[in-house]
């Protein structure tokens, strides 16, 4: 076994535990997300529970009648048509797949399930789901609950419970990395200084050296943690305790405002779409991005590495990292189909579909270690910046924090605003949302 697939084994067999070990929060250095969690253990064989689960399945009969609709990002729409296809030649359950942005369902949820109008079934990250069972929307993972526990990583089961209640069933686990186009960059920056200057020489012509979603605050956040900044204090818990406008978080949003220099462009013109065009024509050198875009990038014929993300004032980079997985609407008429499906779509070897398809990484343990994943050098980078990710808060306050962040970078990029201005003003809106919920 080379190194490259040595380490990328070795990283892979130890997914499970990534998310639980992220990154620490700044007042809280001595404490992990996990650090209260139980050890693993390993009580379930791969056999048993491949049985546990053909007997449940078997013991949950569907209702008669039963259709479901279930919500899907248009960009995974087809891959998902095809896992609702052979749902339904096993199932005799027909299965319509409707496009909604994963992380916008839960909200459409909110508006849609009383009505009668929203899915049965919905996929989105992990940090709605404190906001969605306080809605009262989703019903618990309930029969299927064992296998799902013993099959998934800690991590992921850890992330789709609320209050002890296990809602979801896991489908990726995911955070981003730094992308380079090895043709253009043969070795990936190690700083954001080094980028700075290599952006001297080869910003030219509608060329970019770095690229990413700029105000998005999924890959901005970043920018804030890396020095210091946090969003929730208690490891994600304490919504009295934010973190967005101390110091670390002011001089990281200094280095953010710098990187205009570098990508003179309004915030919103930096779309996935914009950044694919660029990178897959040999226009931008460098695309902070997940694996959800490597299958593209390999369609195309880009030669492309995969690296942590740089580091600031020499710390590593911390970037937010989240599960993505399904989970039955409580609004639903068909709940046991519901659960089929979800429990369906959610399997090894569905998860293994989604990887060879779509780049998801899986949070099936099994999956995770066969050999499909870790024959892929590609995945080396975005395990390794796993090691200092940090999850995504999961208490309903954090929907109140993604508008509140974006307006704040926008000002700071577009407008040229004090980064503490805007910072003190973004934390001042979190907490008057979060006020106005109580």
């Amino acid at each position: 076994m080379n190194k490259t697939k040595a380490l990328s084994v070795s990283l892979v067999l130890s997914m499970a535990f990534v998310l639980s070990a992220c990154g620490k929060n700044n007042n809280e250095a001595s404490s992990s997300p996990s650090a209260s969690a139980p050890a693993a253990t390993e009580s379930s064989s791969p056999s048993a529970s491949a049985s546990a689960s053909e007997a449940a399945e078997e013991d949950l009969k569907p209702e008669d009648g039963a259709s479901l609709v279930v919500w899907e990002s248009k960009e995974f729409r087809a891959n998902l048509e095809k896992v609702a296809q052979a749902f339904t030649a096993e199932y005799n359950i027909p299965v319509k797949i409707e496009e909604v942005n994963e992380p916008d369902q839960i909200n459409k949820l909110v508006n849609d399930g009383p009505a009668g109008v929203g899915a049965d079934v919905v996929i989105f990250p992990h940090d709605n789901l404190g906001k969605a069972v306080a809605a009262g929307i989703l019903l618990e993972n309930d029969y299927f609950q064992d296998v799902t526990t013993s099959e998934n990583s800690e991590a992921s089961v850890k992330a789709f419970t609320f209050k002890d209640v296990l809602y979801g069933y896991p489908r990726s686990v995911e955070t981003y990395g730094l992308f380079y186009n090895k043709d253009l960059i043969p070795e990936p920056p190690k700083t954001y200084d080094e980028i700075l200057e290599f952006a001297k020489t080869f910003n030219k012509d509608g060329q970019y050296a770095l690229m990413w979603e700029i105000t998005n605050f999924y890959y901005a956040y970043q920018f804030l943690a890396t020095p210091g900044g946090y969003v929730f204090g208690g490891n994600g818990s304490d919504a009295n305790d934010i973190g967005l406008n101390n110091e670390g978080a002011i001089k990281g949003a200094q280095m953010f405002q710098k990187l205009k220099s570098i990508l003179p462009m309004k915030a919103a013109d930096a779309t996935f779409d914009v950044k694919k065009g660029l990178f897959t024509s040999g226009k931008l050198a460098l695309d902070i991005n997940g694996p959800w875009a490597i299958a593209d990038l390999k369609a195309a014929g880009v030669n492309f590495g995969i690296a942590p993300l740089p580091s600031i004032d020499g710390k590593a980079n911390v970037s937010f990292s989240g599960v993505k997985g399904f989970a039955v609407s409580s609004f639903t008429k068909y709940p046991n189909a519901a659960k089929l499906f979800s429990r369906y779509a959610s399997t090894k070897e569905n998860q293994l579909l989604y990887y060879k398809d779509l780049g998801f990484l899986p949070s099936n343990k099994e999956a995770a270690t066969d050999p499909v994943v870790t024959a892929d050098p590609l995945i080396v980078g975005i395990l390794e910046q796993f090691k200092n990710s940090y999850p995504m808060p999961a208490i309903p306050e954090m929907g109140n924090v993604w508008g509140a962040a974006a307006a704040a970078l926008t000002d700071i990029w577009d407008n040229g605003k004090d980064p503490k201005e805007a910072l003190d003003n973004a934390v001042k809106q979190i907490k008057e949302a979060n006020a106005a919920t109580k």
